[in-house]
Formats: C-alpha cells, sequence, structure tokens
C-alpha cells in the first residue's frame, strides 16, 4: 500500500484542486451567505454523497480498466493534463470568475438544499474527470491492490474537498465580506490557483510511462 510519502504529493494536489473554481464551492458558498452556515452545512452534506458516489463508481472503474487496457494509463494521463489546463485557463481569462463572488439565491428547506448539493456534484463534470485523470497517476499495481489504493486516494480526495468546502461554508460571510472590501484579492487568488494547475497539468503530461 502506498507510503505516508506517497501520500503527501496527493495531498498537495487534491488541495490545489479542491481550492480551484468549481459548481460546489460556489453553490455551498452562496447558500451559506443567503441562508446561513447551517444551509451551507445540509448542501455540503449533499456533496458529501455526491463524492461517495463517484469515488465508488472510479475506484471499481479504475481497478478493471488499469488492468484490462495496457495504454489506459496514458490515455487517462494526457487527458487529464489537459483538463487540468482547462481549468487553469478558466481561473485566469479575461472576465474570469472567482469561486468566492457568491449568487443570489431563495430560501430553501433543508431537504431541498441536500438535494440540490447532491445534485450540483453528480452534475459537476469537473468531479467526475478528477477521479478518472488524477487517481490513476498516483496508482502503482506494485504496491498492492489496485481498488484499496484507488479507495484511499479517492477517500483522501474527497475529505480534502469537504474540507476546504466545510470552511468555506463555516466562514462564506467572512470571506465575502473581506473580498468586497479588497477586490484585488480576488485576482491574486485567480492568478494562483491557474499557476498552480498548469503546474499540475505539465507534471502530469511529463511523467514518465509506468
Amino acid at each position: 500500500m502506498p507510503t505516508v510519502f506517497d501520500l503527501i504529493p496527493f495531498l498537495l494536489v487534491a488541495l490545489g484542486l479542491a481550492l480551484t473554481p468549481g459548481p460546489n464551492m460556489v453553490y455551498v458558498l452562496s447558500r451559506s451567505i443567503s441562508q446561513g452556515r447551517r444551509a451551507g452545512l445540509i448542501s455540503l452534506a449533499g456533496v458529501a454523497v455526491g463524492y461517495l458516489f463517484y469515488m465508488l463508481c472510479a475506484a471499481f472503474g479504475l481497478t478493471a480498466l488499469l488492468l484490462a487496457i495496457p495504454y489506459a494509463y496514458d490515455a487517462l494521463r494526457i487527458g487529464g493534463a489537459v483538463y487540468l489546463l482547462y481549468l487553469a485557463w478558466q481561473a485566469v481569462r479575461p472576465g474570469g470568475r472567482s469561486p468566492f463572488q457568491a449568487k443570489d439565491l431563495p430560501h430553501d428547506s433543508s431537504r431541498r438544499l441536500f438535494v440540490m448539493g447532491l445534485l450540483t456534484n453528480l452534475l459537476n463534470p469537473k468531479i467526475a474527470v478528477i477521479y478518472l485523470s488524477l487517481l490513476p497517476q498516483f496508482i502503482d499495481p506494485s504496491r498492492g491492490d489496485v481498488l484499496m489504493q484507488s479507495l484511499l486516494f479517492g477517500s483522501v480526495q474527497s475529505a480534502m474537498g469537504m474540507l476546504v468546502n466545510g470552511l468555506v461554508a463555516l466562514t462564506a460571510g467572512s470571506i465575502a465580506s473581506l473580498l468586497v472590501r479588497r477586490p484585488t484579492w480576488l485576482v491574486v487568488q485567480r492568478w494562483l490557483m491557474g499557476t498552480v494547475l498548469a503546474g499540475l497539468a505539465a507534471r502530469m503530461a511529463l511523467e514518465a510511462q509506468r
């Protein structure tokens, strides 16, 4: 199984991806600002179930794919690098939107908040592609069972996403207030995330075939 030293690079990658713009963060932040922290956390619970669904699908699917098709890893690696470059461009392009710019939303019931959080995650192509492109480059059949490695890395990715979005939900009001007073920080955040994503894309694209 992967060691702690194997998990550290993955943790950094997972953190960078969790901080990038995406529907989950925008929805949780907007709910927290418009309806309070409780609404943001209920929405986040729905997002968590979506993470679990994608993690299990990716883990079982990747196990079969990587063992059955010789060049599947390279295809996923290259596809993942292209997608990360796309995310980097979305972060820094002129007129790009920061995830910390929230939307005004009407008040909803707890049940609807949960369901909308779940659907926001399930219908988010970023999550599906992350699991299909990110996990393979860290999975090494020589370290043991591929399925268990997939579940381990998938759990770490999900936990990182939940941690970041949970902090966003709890501090949404403070974040929004700070960024209204200092809009330059939005630009800095976008360029920082764009640079991180571009670096991850280069690492993924240049990694030698296992």
